[in-house]
């Protein structure tokens, strides 16, 4: 056990156990209604303080030596937070105390798989593994357990032979064997359900994804501290049709692992796909504080173009905090003018984009400019924002002109980059007076992307092609289009507050109050903390657009 966490019961596990006791006293029929409120209310207490990191909690026995052991546990935890530097530390640490530390050598090659981005650098993990023994006869014979030899038979699959998808596949497959071997083995089933997902190699697929929170989530009520457990089941239902089912999770992960940046953001995956953006602001900016510490504490700049606060901007925006969004993104700008990182760069260009687009400041396009030649992928994106800004402004030869340095649609490699040209055409058409070519691209761009697997987070495509093609209908006005695909949006992106609006108005076009009534009500609860006349100037627009 996790000997950090000794003497210290977090508000996650005094949920857990009131919860638990409550299943037990509570007939069926009333379980529904108290337990989600019961949970809500034992999470707003007070976390107790304890002066070590903490990151979860975990049982995992070796063979290694007493003083390594901390490390590698240590290691374990950081793993299934996603915290892959720091994991690889502790797990370096335990093996330096250890050299003969079989496990330590397993947990750091593991570092070098990220099965949820489908990224791995097997190469890395490898040469980790020839430092325990050159081959993996060699390495498999020096394990001096059953069940640790079990364990590292998992990670030569992993990193065996064969192309990374055909080894993913072998990898879950090795992985069920052990979790089935070893049942009372709650990290063998984590890191089963988390191999599950990484199978899912051309996006969302929702038997998978189901199959995975069908085995994490015994694990979470074994351990209402495993950090895995949590974490796996909010990657497992982060979209708006099961996001429901991921937030006791999502309201259990932050106390789970406070120090931990990433489990910190992670609730927060629930709370966009529920729309919930006051969560989202909160789980972020608790990433950013608790990213940046740790940065500080290794002598690094502080991170304010990143993942992290990307998604916080895109909550300020959706609640009306409109000068906190502008503060954010000023900073963001102001990194990317000093040699930014490729991931700076890019979280730049989506942050300039929901600034503009969500903002509907299109004068800020030409505001928030920043040289990004050196990174040629991005510049599809950065011009989008700019020709769509063109557009809105009346200058129709300029957002030609910038169409005109890409292909046809159908010649990207990238499906969404494809969409965002169809927008672009489609709103050209518009421009020119054609209206059905212009209203027929956009609903071409609308049925790509609802062919494609849902992308958790922001929206995954700058510009929601179901809300532009309802902005452009509405202006139309063909209303009754407009709101099939205001609807359509908002089942995608729940609360979105742009769709909101066009709704609110397109219902009231149809004269439908009780709707319209519906969508502003909303609007103003997600507007209660605005900056001070947000309500007022977004529905004082003169169009959708």
């Amino acid at each position: 056990m996790n000997t950090k966490n000794q003497g210290r019961i977090s508000t996650a596990a005094v949920a857990a156990l009131a919860i638990q006791a409550a299943r037990r006293r509570t007939p069926a029929g009333i379980r529904a209604g108290i337990i989600p409120g019961l949970l809500a209310a034992l999470l707003t207490l007070t976390p107790l303080q304890g002066a070590a990191q903490d990151f979860g909690s975990v049982s995992f026995p070796t063979s290694g030596a007493a003083q390594a052991q901390p490390h590698f546990e240590d290691g374990l935890l950081l793993l299934h937070n996603f915290e892959y530097e720091d994991a690889a530390a502790h797990f370096r640490r335990a093996r330096e105390i250890d050299p003969s530390f079989a496990m330590a050598y397993w947990g750091e090659a593991q570092t070098h798989n990220h099965p949820i981005w489908m990224r791995q650098d097997r190469d890395a993990a490898l040469a980790i593994l020839e430092e325990y023994a050159p081959t993996p006869a060699e390495r498999l014979a020096r394990v001096p357990t059953e069940r640790e030899r079990d364990w590292f038979e998992t990670v030569e699959v992993l990193y065996g032979d064969g192309p990374k998808q055909d080894r993913d596949f072998r990898y879950r497959d090795a992985m069920r064997r052990l979790s089935e071997k070893y049942p009372d083995d709650l990290d063998a089933a984590a890191l089963y359900a988390l191999s599950l997902l990484g199978t899912a190699h051309d996006g969302r697929d929702f038997a998978i994804y189901m199959k995975a929170a069908a085995v994490a989530q015994p694990v979470f009520e074994a351990n209402p501290m495993h950090p895995g457990a949590a974490h796996y089941i909010i990657h497992a239902f982060d979209d708006p049709i099961h996001a429901p089912l991921g937030l006791p999770a999502a309201r259990a992960y932050s106390e789970i692992a406070p120090d931990a940046a990433h489990a910190q953001h992670m609730t927060s995956h629930i709370f966009v796909a529920l729309g919930l953006w006051d969560g989202v602001v909160t789980a972020n900016v608790r990433a950013r504080d608790v990213e940046n510490a740790g940065l500080e504490r290794k002598g690094r700049r502080a991170n304010v173009c990143g993942h992290y606060t990307s998604w916080l901007h895109y909550g300020h925006l959706q609640q009306g905090r409109l000068e906190e969004a502008a503060a954010g993104m000023e900073a963001c700008l102001e990194r990317v003018a000093d040699e930014p990182t490729h991931r700076e760069a890019g979280h730049f260009v989506e942050m300039r984009a929901r600034a503009v687009i969500d903002g509907r400041d299109w004068g800020l396009a030409g505001a928030l400019t920043v040289d990004l030649e050196a990174f040629p992928e991005l510049a599809l994106p950065y011009d989008f924002v700019d020709a769509l800004a063109a557009l809105r402004t009346g200058d129709e030869e300029g957002a030609a002109r910038l169409r005109s340095r890409y292909g046809r649609p159908d010649d990207q490699d990238d499906p969404r980059r494809g969409i965002l040209l169809l927008e672009l055409d489609g709103l050209i058409a518009l421009a020119d007076g054609d209206t059905e070519a212009g209203i027929t691209l956009l609903k071409e761009a609308a049925a790509r992307e609802e062919a494609l697997p849902y992308d958790f987070g922001p929206p995954a495509t700058i510009m929601p092609p179901h809300e532009l093609l309802a902005t452009e209908l509405a202006t139309l006005d063909r209303h009754a289009e407009a709101r099939v695909a205001w609807e359509e949006q908002l089942a995608r992106t729940p609360r979105r507050t742009q769709s909101l609006l066009g709704l609110a108005r397109t219902a009231m076009a149809l004269g439908d109050e009780v709707a319209a009534h519906e969508a502003r009500a909303v609007l103003a609860e997600v507007w209660s903390g605005a900056d001070e006349g947000v309500p007022v100037s977004l529905n004082d627009y003169s169009s959708s657009r």
